[in-house]
C-alpha cells in the first residue's frame, strides 16, 4: 500500500489549484501556497519547473502515487504505440482505484485506494485488493456483495459532486462498472488542466 506522505490539501495549495474539484479545498479560500513564504510573488518558472509542476499535479491527483511507480507508468507509456502523453493517461485511468473512484464507489482517490486495499472490490468476479491493478477494456468491476450497503459507498454514489465519465457503463443499483474503452486525455473529467506531455518531457530529459 502506498503511504500518503503529506496532507492531500497541502498539494492543492502548493499547486495553487483545486486539483480534485472539492468544495473543502483550502484553495477556495486562499490561492497562495502554504507556509510563511506562501504569499511571496514568484518569478516566471523555468521549463524544468513547469514540467515538474505538471508531474506533481498528475501524480498527486491519482492519490499521490509513489515516484517509483509513476516512473514505471512513464516507461510503459513510451513503450506503447501512439502518443506517449495519451498512453500515460490511459494507464492511470486503468488503475483499479481510479476505476472505483470514477464509478463513484468512493468519494476521493485516496478513499478508493483504501477501499480496494481492504478487499471490497471484485474484477470479473474475482476479489482484487491491489490498487494499481490495471483494468482492461471490457472488464467488470463490482463492489463485493457484503460491502454494497456500506455508508461510505452509498453516500458516494448519491453525491452530486461529480458524474461518471462516458467511457464507463455504471449500474449503481448493482454496484458494477465496466470500462468500455481507454479514454483520451480530453475525455477525462479533470477539475484542472493536466499536461501529460510535459510529464513525458520531464522524464525524457
Amino acid at each position: 500500500m502506498t503511504k500518503r506522505a503529506e496532507s492531500k490539501y497541502k498539494l492543492d495549495r502548493r499547486m495553487g489549484q483545486n486539483i480534485w474539484g472539492r468544495a473543502k479545498s483550502p484553495v477556495n479560500k486562499r490561492e497562495y501556497g502554504p507556509g510563511q513564504h506562501g504569499q511571496r510573488r514568484k518569478g516566471k518558472p523555468s521549463d524544468f519547473g513547469t514540467q515538474l509542476k505538471a508531474k506533481q499535479k498528475l501524480k498527486g491527483y491519482y492519490g499521490n502515487i509513489s515516484e517509483k511507480q509513476f516512473r514505471k507508468y512513464y516507461a510503459e507509456a513510451i513503450r506503447l504505440k501512439g502518443d506517449s502523453g495519451d498512453n500515460l493517461i490511459g494507464l492511470l485511468e486503468r488503475r483499479l482505484d481510479a476505476v472505483v473512484y470514477r464509478a463513484k464507489f468512493a468519494v476521493t482517490p485516496f478513499a478508493a485506494r483504501q477501499f480496494v486495499n481492504h478487499g471490497h472490490v471484485k474484477v470479473n468476479g474475482r476479489r482484487v485488493n491491489i490498487a494499481s491493478y490495471l483494468v482492461k477494456a471490457g472488464d467488470v468491476v463490482e463492489v463485493k456483495e457484503t460491502s454494497k450497503q456500506l455508508v461510505i459507498v452509498l453516500e458516494s454514489v448519491q453525491s452530486a459532486e461529480r458524474d461518471t465519465p462516458e467511457y464507463f457503463e455504471v449500474d449503481h443499483s448493482k454496484m458494477t462498472a465496466k470500462l468500455t474503452r481507454i479514454p483520451l486525455p480530453s475525455e477525462v473529467p479533470y477539475p484542472v488542466h493536466m499536461e501529460p506531455n510535459l510529464v513525458i518531457e520531464f522524464y525524457s530529459r
